[in-house]
């Protein structure tokens, strides 16, 4: 039987290794800049986008460790969005993860730099990813571009912050949760499947189970920091506020989905990733 919490714990070993690899040493001229970097990355975390990486490379026949590279380069994009994201002309948040935020323990000035630095990592560590037989490292770096951009993230973060404690619609929540959160899921197994030399139809593939994957993450996510009892119009920032019991059964009918888009995979292959969207609905209990 697949233990997905040795599997977990095996992989998030591996991915804070290379990071502690990849990322530049906080002695290194500008140490500021560098000590704020490292300080973003290491705060915690599950690490989940490079272990899907990871698992996408698996599911495409190949050995987890193709993944890793390209992974991390997503964990790191991710980690310069979170350390915008505090600051306060975004979110305004003091602390992450029980630490003190970045531009708290830095600056703001150094915050937005660390972000910058954090940003330009990432394009350097996925372009090189060496490339396979079906994809170059164009393909790639325009992978980790549209998520990263105004079609991606930053897109989704522009619609976030226009919300301005209204209640939102529910085609507005699922924007900002496709856009804020699922395109680096799909970033990731994708670029983990591009890595492995997995055929366009599996690519693909992995691209179908990212989203519903991260639209469902999303979900259990509002539910876990949702008020217990009654919020306001303007505290109701999410769906599951709004309706508790419609954010469940949609988020199982997306873990649903992402496992029926594994059938063009390698079926031993994917039994991370089948595990991982088991696990995600359960968060919430």
């Amino acid at each position: 039987m697949f233990d997905l919490k040795d599997y977990l714990t095996k992989r998030r070993a591996e991915v804070e290794a290379a990071l502690e690899d990849l990322l530049p040493a906080a002695t290194i001229e500008p140490t500021i800049l560098h000590e704020a970097m490292r300080y973003a990355v290491f705060t915690g975390g599950k690490r989940l986008r490079p272990i899907l990486s990871m698992a996408a490379a698996e599911a495409c026949g190949s050995e987890a460790e193709g993944g890793l590279l390209p992974g991390c380069a997503v964990e790191i994009l991710h980690t310069y969005t979170l350390v915008h994201d505090d600051l306060p002309c975004m979110d305004d948040d003091d602390e992450r993860r029980g630490k003190p935020t970045v531009h708290v323990s830095f600056g703001e000035t150094n915050a937005v730099l660390a972000g910058d630095a954090l940003q330009a990592l990432a394009f350097e560590l996925v372009g090189r990813t060496p490339p396979t037989d079906l994809w170059n490292a164009s393909d790639m770096v325009r992978e980790l571009a549209v998520a990263a951009g105004s079609r991606g993230v930053v897109g989704g973060q522009v619609a976030d912050l226009g919300l301005s404690g209204r209640q939102p619609s529910e085609e507005e929540i699922a924007f900002i949760h496709e856009h804020k959160t699922a395109d680096l899921f799909r970033a990731s197994l994708r670029l983990g499947g591009m890595a492995a030399n997995g055929s366009p139809a599996q690519v693909e593939a992995l691209g179908r189970y990212a989203l519903n994957l991260g639209l469902a993450f999303q979900i259990t996510d509002d539910l876990l920091d949702a008020p217990e009892t009654g919020a306001s119009p303007d505290e109701a920032s999410v769906l599951s506020v709004v309706d508790p019991d419609a954010a469940h059964e949609r988020a199982n009918a997306l873990i649903d989905e992402a496992v029926m888009a594994l059938s063009a995979c390698d079926a031993s292959g994917s039994e991370a990733l089948r595990a991982i969207a088991s696990y995600v609905p359960g968060r919430t209990h």
